[in-house]
Formats: C-alpha cells, structure tokens, sequence
C-alpha cells in the first residue's frame, strides 16, 4: 500500500490555493520532513533525521549517537504493514524497532480519501489513518526512527541493518518496505495526484461515477483498470504509447468488445490540464508529434510498480518483477526474516491486505523466536548437564 489505497478524488469545490489542514491525529509526525516528490519507499528516498528513541525501550539508542540499537524484532517499513507488524510484535512484549524510512507512513500519507479500510464509515484521510496505526504502535512500546536502511546483512544472527550510519540489530526481522506506482514524472501530474490522478483503479474508480477518463498503459493491469472504470465512468480512453499491447489477447479482446472503452495507439499524455482538479489533457502523437487537447474527468496510471527491494538483493530471494519471494505465508529463505505487504504482493496492494499480512509475519516472528529461545536454552542444558558429568 501500498501500501495503497491510492490518491482519491477530493472536492471539485475545494480551491487550489487553500491552505492545507492537518488532519486529526497527524502531530504523531510532527517534526518530520516528508519528501513526497518521488516515491522510492524505505530504500533511497530523501534525508531524514533520527527520531528521539522511546524511553524505557530496551536496546534503543540515538542515531545520531552513533551508538548501536539492539531489538527482538527490526522491521524496515512503516506503511500498514510495517506498523500492524509492529503493534502485534509490541504486545507481545518484544519491543520492537521500526525503520520507517524518510517518508514515514508509506503510500497513505500522500492519499486524500480511504473509504474502503474497515472501521471508518464516513471514511478517512490516508495520513490521519497512518496517524493513527504509528500512535497505537508507540501506546505499547515501538521505537520507530524516520531514517531510511542502507544496507542489510542477513547471513547470520543477530541480523544487521545499518542507516545512515548506525547499525541496528534484530534477532528476527520484518521486511515490509512496501512497493511504489510508476508515474510518468509530469509535473502537472505530480501536482494533481489526489485531485483526479490515481494509480488504482479499485480505490478510487467510484469517485468518478459518470464522468470521462483516462488510463495509461499496455499491459493486462492497464486493461484490467480500464474494464473496472466501466462500472462508474461513462467513457474510458486506453492511452498507449505504442501500437501494439504487451497484454494477454484475452484481456485485448475483452476491451475492444465493451463499447465504453476507447483504444487510442500510438499516444501519450503531454500534460495534465486543470487547478483544482483534473479538467483536461494534452495529448502527444508518438509518430507525428502533433498535440491536441482533450477534456477529462480523471487519470489512471496503470504502467507498473516498483517493488522498494533493492536493498534486499543478494540476501532475499527475488522474482521476475522484482517482488520478495515468500514461503509459507510470510517466510523468507532465511530462516528468522519474514516478508511483510506490498513489497511480496503484486495481487492486491491495498492497505487492509499489508496489514493482514503485517499481522501474520508479527505473529511468525514471535512463535520462530519462542522456538529458537527454546531450541537454545535446551543446548545449553546439555552442554551444561555434560560439563557436569565429566
């Protein structure tokens, strides 16, 4: 989420130059810088500063310190799953460390409405719902620290992170750095995400009941969210770049056969046009170069996602697309580290499906750690009952 229920339309009345409100519960984030200008999740995104370690928290230190920080649990990520992981893993009385990267909170924090997480029937901004998952986390015990992980070794216990220059222990560890959508890197897109530009179509498709839009993109995703618009939108047009589609022939022919889907080839979106809103865009004939101007309601980029796995290379077992391999619902190949949301699941990516899994890998986590605890403590009674005897 993902961790992602994505950026959803806001009120067409609102007006662009507005001062931005805080919404209720978000000073849990007070004093963070949040760079939201690219989205490249724990590993690599902008400069962040340590937070002030959780007093009475066992093994935490400053970062800035330079003295190290020791954990039953390190989790790398702070979006839904992240979080769950550390609410389970703090009640259990592990007292984890939560490695939130510089844009702490995840894909939420740059969401405007979630009406789909249960438990909100008037719905929820995205950063006061993170708001609320890091205020419940901290209530039983988690460190988190808004710095982004370097590197990780994996090859022995304690397992070992180092960010930004401090090196961080864990006897078992969570990964759920999460994935980020591809955008086309337009600054009139950037600029209305939430305000008519989406990266998911399940999330934000019903706010555009009987309107016009736009989706980008030629593989089966782009296709799968165009036919999903079809409930709510009356007309969707299918933007791609090329003449011809990576998609299945059967996701192909199904667009071609409903008569609310426009194909246009050999296209691409120049600009987005609109204040407040998406009003418009400015579309760019990849042959001829020639432009034109269209009205429109919305757009939906459907190009791809990146998996935020870079740093894991080498350590964790990575597929085709990128995505960390698990085993057994929440399993890594080496045993103690366990995958945790988006940065596995290319299926579902919204935030009630990571912190589900955010959940399980907690609960793993904490069962492995009893097991290890228990495995050792017997060697250790053998050792000892055999010095004895000698």
């Amino acid at each position: 989420m993902t961790d992602t229920e994505k950026t959803a339309r806001p009120d067409p009345a609102a007006s662009p130059d507005a001062p931005m409100t805080t919404p209720a519960g978000a000073d849990a984030f007070a004093g963070f810088a949040i760079d939201f200008s690219r989205d490249e999740g724990v590993a690599g995104a902008g400069v962040a500063v340590a937070s002030t370690p959780a007093a009475g928290v066992p093994g935490s230190a400053s970062a800035e310190s330079g003295g190290r920080t020791e954990a039953k649990v390190l989790i790398i990520g702070s979006g839904p799953a992240g979080l769950t992981a550390a609410i389970y893993a703090a009640r259990a009385d592990l007292a984890p460390i939560v490695l939130a990267g510089s844009a702490a909170g995840g894909q939420l924090m740059i969401t405007s409405d979630v009406e789909n997480y249960p438990g909100f029937p008037e719905g929820i901004q995205g950063p006061e719902l993170m708001a609320k998952f890091r205020e419940q986390a901290e209530r039983f015990g988690t460190h988190i620290v808004d710095i982004d992980v370097d590197r990780v070794d994996f090859s022995r216990r304690p397992f070992r992170v180092w960010a930004r220059g401090t090196e961080y222990r864990g006897d078992a560890v969570i990964v759920a750095s999460g994935a980020s959508a591809l955008w086309l890197g337009l600054d009139s897109e950037t600029r209305l995400r939430g305000r008519g530009v989406s990266a998911c179509a399940t999330c934000d498709g019903f706010f555009f009941r009987g309107e016009e839009v736009a989706v980008v993109g030629g593989g089966d995703t782009a296709l799968e969210e165009a036919t999903f618009l079809t409930r709510f939108a009356t007309k969707v047009h299918l933007l791609h770049r090329r003449d011809a589609f990576r998609a299945s022939k059967i996701m192909i022919d199904r667009a071609k056969a409903n008569d609310k889907i426009e194909i246009r080839t050999n296209v691409e979106v120049d600009e987005v046009i609109g204040t407040a809103k998406v009003e418009g865009l400015r579309l760019r004939d990849t042959k001829t170069g020639e432009t034109s101007q269209v009205p429109m309601g919305g757009l939906f980029i459907a190009i791809g996602y990146k998996p935020n796995t870079d740093i894991f290379r080498g350590e964790l077992d990575v597929d085709e697309k990128g995505y960390l391999v698990v085993e057994d619902e929440t399993r890594s190949k080496i045993d103690g580290v366990f995958i945790a949301g988006d940065v596995h699941d290319h299926r579902y990516r919204q935030a009630v499906t990571a912190a589900g899994d955010g959940c399980k890998a907690a609960i793993d986590a904490e069962r492995w750690l009893e097991a290890m605890h228990a495995q050792e403590a017997g060697i250790g009674s053998a050792g000892a009952t055999k010095a004895a005897t000698a």
